[in-house]
């Protein structure tokens, strides 16, 4: 069974089309308008930008402001942040930690090496 699709499976599906994630550098320069980003990803057309800012939006990555009739699209780095610190700084502290026993170990066995080859 299907369970709904939680916000952090939307920021991996988000973060996981290579067009998005330009979208989201184009945004982390300076807001723009849609039609800017029309503009900045020629051959896509209009609906296609829109879809894709649609999925932005839904993940939170693109927040919408609205002047008049004009839209804005900002880029919202806090979803990408959490992520981050979820999956990437724990997994990094764990890493770090796996390296530091194996360098332990490979030292010792290094020592032992020398020794056996001392007394060769």
């Amino acid at each position: 069974m299907n369970s709904p699709a939680t916000v952090e499976d939307q920021i991996w599906r988000a973060l996981g089309d290579q067009r998005r994630r330009q979208m989201l550098d184009q945004l982390a320069e300076a807001p723009l308008t849609t039609g800017d980003l029309v503009q900045k990803f020629k051959p896509l057309c209009r609906t296609a930008v829109m879809k894709h800012l649609d999925v932005l939006v839904a993940a939170k990555l693109v927040v919408v402001r609205w002047e008049g009739r004009v839209r804005w699209n900002h880029f919202n780095p806090i979803p990408i942040e959490r992520i981050c610190t979820r999956w990437i700084d724990g997994r990094r502290r764990r890493m770090s930690s796996a390296l530091r026993r194996l360098k332990g170990i490979i030292e010792i066995s290094v020592d032992d090496l020398e020794i056996t080859n001392r007394k060769g």
